[in-house]
């Protein structure tokens, strides 16, 4: 069972979301909250395996609020988004978001975004997330400039699926691109993320885009 908390301050869009979840055998909402302060103390008091974080709310933004839910290691973030590209998502991704959701996914696709973070795979739609991360590279200006050092704790291997996961490719696409079985893809990319510190795959995408790599 999948236990999620809904972080949305719009509540017929929190109602419409907790209907669907709830329709899952397998996902179980245990809460919900209307501003991001409400959805930090929640996370750490009922400990959620997933929060659904709307970016933009009251009290404490949605970016701020993952950031601390991730730093504490207290539940993956799911983001939702209205896909404006704005520097509201890319933020998410650097505070540690396992990956974002557009509001107007339809339901299957939501419920199977959810199951896909809580297996550990953070890049929900390749094409959409292709799309967010070819618009953060053409960006002129960034928040920050990764070291190219880190790079040096990886091995050959580890840098080339580091590199496929820059364009956005799942495991399946990586094994394919790389001639490898799709179970070391996933050996890999937890290795890299643990010699990098980084808490997603989403997080590997654009650091892998700041390095250009």
């Amino acid at each position: 069972m999948i236990r999620v908390l809904v972080a949305e301050d719009q509540s017929a869009v929190r109602a419409g979301l907790v209907l669907i979840l709830r329709s899952a055998p397998d996902i179980e909402v245990i809460g919900e909250a209307a501003d991001g302060e409400q959805a930090v103390e929640l996370t750490r008091s009922l400990r959620p395996d997933l929060v659904l974080m709307d970016v933009q709310m009251p009290r404490l933004d949605g970016v701020t609020a993952t950031r601390r839910i991730v730093a504490d290691h207290l539940a993956d973030v799911l983001v939702l988004t209205t896909f404006d590209l704005d520097e509201y998502v890319f933020g998410a991704l650097r505070a540690g978001a396992s990956g974002f959701l557009l509001k107007n996914t339809e339901a299957r696709q939501l419920l199977e975004a959810v199951r896909t973070v809580a297996r550990g795979e953070g890049l929900i739609s390749p094409a959409v997330t292709r799309r967010l991360i070819a618009e953060f590279a053409a960006k002129p200006v960034r928040e920050a400039t990764a070291d190219p050092a880190l790079l040096d704790a990886l091995t050959r291997r580890e840098r080339e699926v580091l590199s496929c996961l820059g364009q956005g490719l799942s495991n399946t696409e990586i094994a394919a691109s790389l001639a490898m079985a799709e179970a070391t893809v996933k050996t890999h990319v937890s290795r890299l993320l643990g010699k990098l510190e980084l808490r997603s795959r989403v997080q590997a995408a654009v650091l892998a885009q700041e390095l250009g790599v």
